[in-house]
């Protein structure tokens, strides 16, 4: 799927990429207190928008369901392919959402970039961004908009989301 912006600095609206992600995840995750699951993505980046051309992430998922409350860690594996393994970069993320109902969740999020294994940058130049999230789950449509913030100077000062899905039951309908 591609990667657009409403605004790229210097150039507008503008397609920034292409990312190929495959995900497999617990059966029925949401009928078990404890889930888990592996994100895999392929990216190719236009060079304006990210210094790495072509990018790679692993993600594994580990979680619980605490009745309206779901705690999940992304302890996320990320590179570049220069420089072989000593350059996989730790950038996780968590999330901590609380249920409403069964349409409605608010959550609030973490994303990270401590830099590569080998040696994490000073934690003043790596990034952290915290987020206020909302999502709705629709019959049709699921829609998840939040807002950003950069904690560290290697972060975005502020960062808006908005993800459209629509998720297929096993029998391929909505």
């Amino acid at each position: 799927m591609p990667v657009y912006s409403l605004y790229s600095d210097g150039r507008g609206a503008t397609i920034n990429g292409f990312k190929i992600r495959e995900l497999f995840v617990r059966p029925n995750a949401a009928e078990h207190k404890f889930f888990y699951g592996l994100n895999f993505e392929f990216s190719v980046n236009a060079k304006y928008w990210q210094s790495k051309r072509i990018t790679s992430e692993v993600r594994p998922i580990v979680g619980l369901h605490l009745d309206s409350i779901d705690l999940i860690f992304n302890p996320i594996m990320d590179t570049n392919y220069t420089g072989g393994p000593g350059n996989l970069e730790f950038v996780p993320a968590t999330r901590v959402a609380y249920k409403i109902n069964k349409t409605w969740a608010v959550a609030a999020e973490e994303y990270a970039d401590l830099g590569p294994l080998r040696q994490f940058m000073p934690i003043h130049d790596q990034f952290h961004e915290v987020w206020a999230v909302t999502d709705y789950k629709g019959k049709v449509v699921n829609v998840e908009a939040g807002i950003g913030i950069g904690a560290t100077a290697g972060a975005d000062r502020l960062t808006l989301k908005l993800m459209i899905s629509r998720d297929l039951n096993h029998k391929g309908t909505p």
